[in-house]
């Protein structure tokens, strides 16, 4: 049994285990961060702590668009940091069992952003691999970024 949180991004419905998740909040300003990689927006300010933005829309080839005032921020924690994802809405948390988890391997090799696709009564969910999400030269030009900006 897993534990995901299920949010949408345009036509998609994306997923990410529950205990990576620390909280979802309503978007806010992103202040842009000279020099980091494309995929990351800016940094927000969550009570004194500096949080990278992570764009969904550029991680995943998607058209640009304007933060929306109902777009969530949903912040969870990397093996190296935590990372705000921008997401358009929060579906919910569900429970899933093993039989409803296919890994994304068996169903399309190659696929490194997701770990596994999750068959719901109302659709599919790609479940996010959010520990290969940036590559390891994003996250090395993210720390310049961020360490210049201090």
């Amino acid at each position: 049994m897993e534990t995901v949180t299920v949010f949408t991004l345009g036509e998609r419905r994306l997923g990410l285990s529950l205990c990576s998740v620390e909280r979802v909040l309503r978007a806010v300003a992103v202040t842009p961060l000279p020099n980091a990689p494309t995929v990351v927006r800016g940094v927000i300010d969550v009570h004194g702590e500096i949080i990278p933005v992570v764009d969904l829309h550029v991680r995943f080839g998607l058209p640009a668009r304007d933060i929306a005032l109902d777009d969530h921020l949903l912040i969870a924690r990397t093996r190296m940091r935590k990372v705000a994802l921008l997401v358009e809405q929060i579906a919910g948390v569900v429970e899933l069992d093993a039989g409803d988890i296919v890994a994304t391997e068996s169903v399309a090799p190659g696929t490194e952003h997701f770990r596994a696709v999750a068959r719901l009564p109302d659709g599919i969910v790609l479940i996010q691999d959010l520990d290969a999400f940036l590559s390891l030269d994003e996250e090395r030009v993210l720390d310049d970024a961020l360490a210049a900006d201090a």
